[in-house]
């Protein structure tokens, strides 16, 4: 029995060697078009300089951590948290692993499928006397089917969900990028309301001792009581700025503890503090603008889909190819089961089968068109994504640069502010002018003072989004590939 079993198993195994020699000789027939990256232009350098400095060893690192350059060890903090618990960013990650799942599926169709079978049956039978007679029945069986990929529809398949998860992989990318953006441009708009905060308190400190001097003259004869009444409307309308500062600073905390992933108010201690904003570094790298296919994600994304698709192609061109399947089984039959182990219950088959399309009213030739069309969609979705790429960096080259010109100006503007409302505090209270000098130049310190205070974060605001512009933030952080 033994031998008969390997005897068999032996010529079984010698036809499938044999087909699978065929199949690996036709391998190399694939059909339809091999892929190539595009060939994209991009210019040789950005249009508006700002003294930063270009390509070094160190400029992928830099813009890698590009948060760090702002030496804030509570933004860096924030940062990490951010990447280990935002919510958002874990469903990309889970988009990843799903579509490593499905890459697996898709491969499965390159091997043998197995199967095994057993059963138990009993039939009846009438006899010339009428009576009943019942026969059992019993089987176990293996049967194998093999679809040969002889012209590349299933490699094809495979080359696509290959480029389907590399570019999940780069959509969990930019999602990071945009998460590391939004949460350091909360964490620059909550120090911006502080300082801002602060900049009210102190004018309405020293609006509060402008007030005590106008009772004073008024008390002493010296001017009217309409001194007195501007004076105390100049005092209200700045306290009524704080609670709008407040009610902005508290939202902007609890922005920045969702994306955390913790719930609102779970960051108020540690924000509590008034902190200033981060200085700008002294260079800021950008590299050049061919950086951009290899740094930005949602590009990187662009390429990959753009490779699916061209795949696709081969998957749609194969449809119209024979296709050739193998089959054998093996299996044991027996009335008895006793005799289920026996030599001659032993029973063995193949076949080989081929089906060809011959008429489909031209669905295959319209589904092959139809990849093309959607590959030169796919392609200038990528140029388009490109340009929009190029689009950003020059806009925010433009914005920091812009900025830093006018923080310049309005520094030069507070610091006159304020001699001059030192000054005329001092000529009032001598009784050298009149109040509406006060006024003005009071009004005048506290918006030179807040618009200062919000050019310190529009200022970092602006290189943060250059910096998700030009794609950093997702290159050092890693995640588990096989999990």
């Amino acid at each position: 029995m033994k031998s008969l079993i390997y005897s068999k198993f032996i010529i079984f195994r010698e036809c499938v060697i044999s087909v699978a020699t065929i199949f690996m000789l036709s391998s190399c027939m694939t059909v339809g078009p091999d892929y190539s990256p595009p060939e994209m232009k991009t210019p040789a350098a950005w249009q508006k300089e700002i003294g930063a400095t270009a390509e070094a060893p160190s400029a992928g690192d830099t813009l890698a951590s590009w948060w760090t350059t702002f030496n804030d060890p509570v933004l860096t903090t924030l940062m990490k948290c951010a990447v280990s618990k935002n919510l958002s960013l874990k469903e990309a990650l889970s988009r990843v692993r799903q579509a490593r799942i499905q890459r697996g599926i898709a491969g499965s169709d390159q091997f043998p499928s197995i199967n095994a079978s057993g059963s138990v049956g009993r039939s009846y039978r009438e006899d010339l006397s009428g009576d009943f007679t019942g026969t059992d029945s019993y089987r176990l069986g293996l049967d194998a089917s093999w679809e040969l990929d002889i012209f590349g529809g299933v490699r094809r398949s495979l080359e696509a969900s290959d480029a389907e998860l590399e570019a999940t992989q780069e959509s969990y990318h930019n999602v990071l990028v945009s998460l590391l953006a939004e949460t350091a441009t909360n964490y620059i708009q909550l120090r911006s309301y502080q300082s801002r905060l602060s900049v009210a308190e102190a004018n309405l400190k020293t609006q509060v001792e402008t007030f005590s001097i106008a009772q004073w003259r008024y008390q002493a004869g010296l001017t009217t009581g309409l001194d007195v009444e501007r004076a105390r409307a100049n005092l209200e309308g700045t306290r009524a700025q704080i609670p709008s500062l407040k009610s902005s600073l508290e939202k902007t905390k609890n922005r920045v503890a969702v994306l955390l992933g913790e719930p609102p108010g779970s960051l108020d201690k540690t924000l509590e503090v008034y902190k200033p904003v981060p200085i700008p570094p002294e260079e800021i790298t950008v590299g050049i603008p061919a950086d951009l296919l290899r740094r930005r994600p949602d590009l990187r994304k662009a390429e990959r889909d753009l490779a699916a698709q061209t795949a696709r192609i081969g998957t749609a061109k194969a449809q119209g190819f024979p296709r050739i399947t193998l089959s054998g089984n093996i299996g044991l039959d027996a009335l008895n089961l006793d005799d289920l182990v026996d030599r001659d219950s032993l029973s063995t088959g193949a076949s080989a089968g081929i089906s060809w399309p011959v008429f489909k009213a031209g669905a295959i030739m319209r589904n092959i068109k139809l990849q093309w069309e959607l590959k030169d969609q796919t392609l200038l979705s990528y140029k388009a994504t490109l340009l929009t790429a190029l689009e950003d960096v020059e806009n925010a080259l433009t914005a920091y640069a812009y900025e830093l010109e006018r923080r310049e100006y309005l520094l030069k503007e507070s610091q006159s502010a304020q001699l001059s409302a030192e000054i005329s505090r001092a000529q009032y209270s001598s009784g050298l002018i009149d109040f509406q000098s006060v006024l003005d130049t009071e009004r005048s310190l506290l918006s030179s003072q807040d618009q200062v205070a919000q050019s310190n974060a529009q200022v970092i605001l602006n290189l943060i989004s250059l910096y998700k512009a030009l794609g950093g933030g997702w290159q050092n952080v890693s995640y588990d590939k096989e999990s």
